[in-house]
């Protein structure tokens, strides 16, 4: 009896041992849980003050995209972390309600790949009846699948007659490269992913090659030189109507071109001009210096008003008869800089005078031509006038060396291109869309190394244009292209004008 009750208690012993270590094991979970759903909270909060902080941080459109995305994965990946972590345990926190979160719809022209999940059986289980369908549960989610390839068969069936041995069939349509292996959609996808997605061919090199096709990229630079040389026509098209418009931006930025005497690169450059209107076109053009004569040798006898910074090389053109036209975001850039600096009030108020004339511009965007000149006299002309008076006043009382200084110093300078928004109302407030314009080929010359020559740079300044003109008039790049490449053997030179990328 004695020995039974021993084994009695010892059995209790070890039942209570197992379940304070069980107990003490699970609130060590907890706390280890409640430590990490603490860090994580704390890390969401660092990484969403740090993505509201930054919103007001200088970066252009290329280091501001980089900047989204890594927030958006970081954030992304704690807020999954800190869910999981409150989902275990016996007893998670409340959460505080949030919205019902709300998903666009998938585009309805995407194609629709559709999977029917019926029951195993059409019988009841329960009773053995014939079930019936009275509705259904319908989940869209996106899709994708790597880079398709296929070969496209032409067949030209021959037919002979056996009376007079007469041989019929329809001739073999031209292409951009005869006998060539690329049909128009592929060598659309290789000129896109380079100068588009900015991938250079020795990625996409590597990328055919893991689906299984050997495409070396001397092959790929061998159809973007064809393709090239096949779309200047509508380039040349391009520019007649270009330097037909009364008023262009322009701008320039530096890429490398291959020096091979010298075994390295060197600087070269490449200009943007940039139509207005309901139309607009975008041209590049390739010189081997960022000098003047490259401007005039494009525009050549053009005489209209031209929206360019503050380079010198545009200067002979003004002299010549060219009318300027000065960037008012030029002239705000250098008040925002000393105020970023400095915290000036000075530059504050600059900034809020120059502000007041961008909401007016905002107003008068939609208007036609003569009623938006006709507005800016109205409303426009007195503020212009105003800053100018206070702008005056101020100069002498500036202390020379210090970026206020240079602010008003470089408004000053340019007053009257800047107050040529008043002379016209098709004249435009900034150089902004020619910077847009330029802007991507910041992220290109990374990717493409550099050119080969002057001539790669003349040619792939000339199939950016078209792209650059096809994205400015909403239309889709690829599509475009693919079309043009497929009709441009068989479109006579008169007819050039039904290709061109313009809405």
């Amino acid at each position: 009896m004695v020995r039974e009750r021993e084994a009695m208690i010892a059995e209790r012993d070890v039942s209570l041992a197992a379940r304070d270590a069980a107990i003490a094991s699970h609130e060590r979970t907890l706390r280890e849980r409640d430590a990490l759903i603490g860090k994580l909270t704390h890390e969401l909060a660092r990484l969403r003050r740090v993505q509201f902080a930054a919103k007001s941080e200088r970066m252009d459109a290329v280091q501001r995209g980089l900047f989204d995305e890594a927030m958006a994965e970081d954030i992304a990946a704690v807020e999954a972390q800190l869910e999981a972590a409150q989902a275990t345990g016996v007893a998670p926190r409340p959460k505080a309600p949030r919205p019902a979160p709300t998903r666009r719809a998938l585009p309805p022209e995407l194609a629709r790949v559709t999977t029917i999940h019926a029951p195993a059986r059409c019988d009841c289980a329960t009773c053995g009846a014939a079930l019936v369908k009275i509705g259904e549960h319908v989940s869209e989610k996106l899709d994708a699948k790597p880079i398709e390839l296929f070969v496209r068969r032409e067949v030209y069936p021959q037919y002979a007659c056996r009376t007079c041995q007469t041989v019929v069939a329809e001739p073999v349509a031209p292409a951009i490269i005869d006998r060539g292996l690329a049909a128009p959609g592929l060598l659309a996808q290789v000129v896109i992913q380079k100068y588009v997605d900015h991938l250079p061919l020795y990625r996409q090199e590597a990328i055919y090659a893991r689906h299984g096709l050997t495409l070396p990229r001397t092959t790929l630079a061998e159809w973007i030189g064809k393709v090239g040389l096949a779309l200047q026509p509508l380039v040349d098209a391009l520019r007649a109507r270009l330097l037909a418009a009364p008023v262009l931006h322009a701008d320039e930025t530096p890429v490398a071109q291959l020096d091979p005497g010298a075994g390295k690169t060197r600087r070269a450059y490449l200009f943007v001009y940039r139509s207005t209107g309901p139309q607009p076109i975008v041209l590049f053009d390739y010189g081997p210096t960022r000098a003047g004569k490259h401007a005039a040798a494009f525009l050549g006898d053009w005489k209209g008003a031209l929206m360019v910074d503050d380079y010198a090389g545009y200067k002979a053109l003004f002299a010549q008869g060219v009318t300027e036209l000065a960037c008012w975001a030029h002239a705000r850039r250098k008040f925002f800089d000393a105020h970023a600096i400095s915290g000036s009030p000075v530059a504050k108020e600059a900034l809020e005078r120059i502000g007041a004339i961008y909401a007016i511009e905002a107003e008068l965007r939609t208007l036609d031509p003569d009623a938006r000149h006709r507005e800016r006299q109205r409303y426009l002309a007195p503020r212009l006038a105003a800053l100018k008076r206070w702008l005056t006043d101020l100069q002498p009382k500036v202390l020379g060396n210090t970026g206020l200084a240079g602010a008003i110093g470089y408004t000053q300078k340019r007053w009257d291109a800047l107050a040529r928004i008043l002379a016209d109302g098709r004249h435009p407030i900034d150089n902004n869309p020619a910077e847009n314009a330029i802007r991507p080929i910041a992220v290109g010359r990374k990717n493409w190394l550099f050119a080969g020559s002057e001539t790669a740079g003349k040619r792939a300044a000339a199939i950016m244009g078209l792209l650059a003109t096809a994205k400015a008039n909403g239309l889709e790049p690829h599509a475009w292209l693919v079309d043009v490449l497929t009709r441009l053997p068989t479109t006579k030179d008169r007819d050039i004008a039904t290709l061109l990328p313009l809405a």
